[in-house]
């Protein structure tokens, strides 16, 4: 989970990340296209998993917390989101 300081730092966070990945490679993994091997690098330096408790129906996050979705890939791609609820 990311932590929000200030509005707007996740547009500031998906920058910086563009500005690390690479996407000049060269890169010998490019079987999907130009941007195959810079996704799998962002996949490296961002979480693709998140456990979050919930109380009362209710999100428990801290004051400055926030949860943000990055697409790794350039071209458009269809995503789901998989839910796992556990307990009462």
């Amino acid at each position: 989970m990311l932590t929000r300081v200030l509005e707007g730092q996740g547009k500031a966070i998906s920058l910086r990340i563009e500005q690390m990945k690479g996407k000049d490679g060269p890169y010998n993994h490019d079987s999907e296209g130009p941007d195959d091997m810079p996704a799998h690098l962002k996949t490296a330096l961002t979480q693709v998993q998140l456990s979050i408790p919930v109380i009362d129906g209710r999100l428990v996050l801290g004051t400055w917390q926030g949860i943000y979705l990055f697409e790794h890939r350039v071209r458009p791609h269809r995503r789901e989101i998989a839910l796992h609820l556990i307990g009462e």
